[in-house]
Order: structure tokens, then sequence, then C-alpha cells
């Protein structure tokens, strides 16, 4: 049984082969960056135009990379919510037309809960139940993840999610887009204490983030509380650290809500998935976090924590159950969760 996979949501066009397994056979991923880094964040519109293009050269090389015919798939996947509604489209269009043209079941796939199915892809086997934290540039959840169709959110951002303040800080501070990787190399040669930045809600009960007053107070630290005079750019030093010092506190509360999470629901996995999980920093801290408290962290390798379409294998759990997409399956832009 050979699954296609379809990822269009934000700025990478992607597809997969998998098995039922799921065995991941291909993931070919046409990343958008150099589109839009002039622009210092990703455009809606030239996002969607570009996945037009790009989308069935991706698929075409999906299916010759895992050595299989387009007329041997026998379900068709495609992450369908959320992310950004002209994306998604294309995806969404491209797999109705391709499952109706070849007579196939299609299955929606949650682009946020396929995160932390990356975790189980890595794994080899069952992670469920357990923890889920999704870190990315849209979005900063938590979920008690009962199995894995059953997520209950525990917590989420309230203002800008984790990897959109690493963008406005990369921005803040000059260093371009995209924003995680940048800051991360920065860091490497800052010292994380240099500055003393908020960290919102690290010692509150509630589950939730926020990040938008720590991607302030570096915006301040820099500028001052006067935008409307001009500052000279920071030092490289000077740079480095405010880096490290944002990046320190963005781990800090991240690590300790996961912790927080762990406890709360007696649950000894940790699964953790998004753009922000490549962070080594921020995979070094969850590491010693898990085995100080005797829990076991899954979290995917490089290729499976950024926008990619093996993470759709969720949907051979809904295939196992027979839970298929209607024909007039919509993009949904919003993401839903039940608390």
């Amino acid at each position: 049984m050979f699954f296609l996979a379809i990822e269009t949501s934000c700025d990478e066009t992607a597809a997969a082969v998998f098995t039922e397994e799921p065995a991941v056979l291909s993931n070919v991923i046409a990343s958008q960056t150099d589109l839009h880094a002039r622009f210092g964040g990703v455009v809606p519109e030239v996002a969607a135009r570009a996945h037009l293009q790009r989308l069935l050269p991706v698929i075409d090389e999906a299916l010759s990379k895992a050595g299989v015919k387009l007329d041997q798939i026998g379900c068709v996947a495609v992450h369908n919510t959320p992310g950004l509604v002209g994306a998604l489209l294309v995806g969404v269009s491209c797999a109705k037309t391709l499952a109706m043209a070849l007579g196939v079941p299609l299955i929606d796939v949650n682009h946020i809960e396929g995160h932390i199915y990356a975790a189980r892809l890595a794994a080899g086997r069952d992670i469920f139940p357990c923890v889920g934290l999704v870190v990315s540039g849209g979005h900063s959840c938590l979920f008690h993840c009962h199995e894995p169709l059953e997520f209950e959110l525990l917590g989420s951002t309230i203002d800008d999610a984790a990897g959109e303040a690493f963008d406005k800080v990369a921005s803040i501070l000059g260093l371009g887009f995209p924003g995680g990787p940048a800051v991360e190399r920065a860091a490497a040669a800052g010292n994380p204490n240099a500055f003393r930045f908020p960290r919102a809600f690290l010692h509150d009960e509630r589950l939730d983030f926020s990040f938008s007053g720590l991607k302030t107070a570096v915006l301040y630290t820099v500028s001052g509380r006067d935008l409307s005079r001009p500052t000279p750019p920071p030092s490289v030093q000077r740079r480095a650290d405010l880096a490290a010092s944002f990046q320190q506190a963005v781990v800090e509360v991240l690590v300790a809500k996961a912790r927080q999470a762990l406890e709360r629901t007696g649950l000894k996995r940790l699964a953790v998935g998004g753009g922000v999980a490549a962070n080594g920093c921020f995979r070094a801290a969850l590491g010693q976090m898990t085995a100080a408290s005797s829990a076991e962290l899954f979290i995917p390798p490089m290729n499976l924590c950024t926008d990619n379409a093996a993470m759709a294998a969720l949907a051979v759990e809904k295939w196992r159950r027979q839970r298929f997409a209607p024909s007039d399956l919509d993009a949904m832009p919003a993401y839903s969760a039940k608390r």
C-alpha cells in the first residue's frame, strides 16, 4: 500500500511517498527561502504562486525516488490545516484532483498534529500516550496526546509563537531570514547571561506561552524606547550576546512548560516537533530535562522538524480507521483544538 502526501501549508513545497507500516520511501522538499529572504518573512501570495510552479515537479521527484508509479498510489494525503490559505489551497486542490483521477481515498491531515507524528516516525515505534510540544514559526502548543488522532490542548501562545519571535529578533539584530538558524549561529559566540530578558509565565501554573514581550525587550535593548531616533547597529559581540540571551530565555520557558506538562499529566514521554525543535540549544536542554525527570524524549532529526510531507504519514492512522476526507475537502487556515 503506497501513500502519496502533499505539503504546501507555508513556504515549503513538499511531497512524500510512504507505506502503511509507516515506512518513508521518499521525502522531497523545495524550499522557498530564497524567494522570501529579501522581504524578511514569508509573503503569502509569493508562496502560493511558487507552490503552483513547483508542486508537480516535486511530486514527480518523490515518486521517482520511491521507485513508485503514480498508478500504484492507493491513497492521497494532504495537509489542509492550519496554514496560509492560498498556499493550502494549492496542495488541497492538487490532492483532490489526484485522488479523484486515481479513484483512491483522500485523507486530510492536520499539519500541527503531523509535527508530533514526525517524532513517531523517527522513533520507529509507538510513542502514545505522550505530552506533545509543537514549536514552529506560527504555533507554540502543548498537548496531551492520548493517541495519534486524539489531541487535548493543554496550552498555547497568547501572542507570538516562538519561531515568530526568532524571526522578529533576527530582523531587529540584522541577522537575516530565516531567523531561527541565523539567531542560533550568532548565539554560538555569545554569552547567554549577558542580558536578563523576561521569561513570561515561567512560574505560572497555566501552560500557555507569550513571547511578544521578550521580542520587545530585545528591541528596546538594541534601539532604546524612543524608536524614532536612529541608533547604530550593535557590535558583533553585543549582537552575539543579545542573540544568546534571547535564545536562552525562549529555551528556558519552553523546557519549563514541557516539564510542567509532564508533571501535570503524569506521563513519562515527551514528543517535540516543529522548526524550532531543530535548535541545538533547545534539543540539549530538553535532553537534560527529560533525563532528570526519568522521561523519554522523542524528537525528530533535523529534516523532519521543519515543514515536510513525510509527517503526513499520520494519514496511515486515519486509513486504518477508514476515516477518509470528503471530495469537497477545503483548506482551513486557522487551527482549532479542544482543551
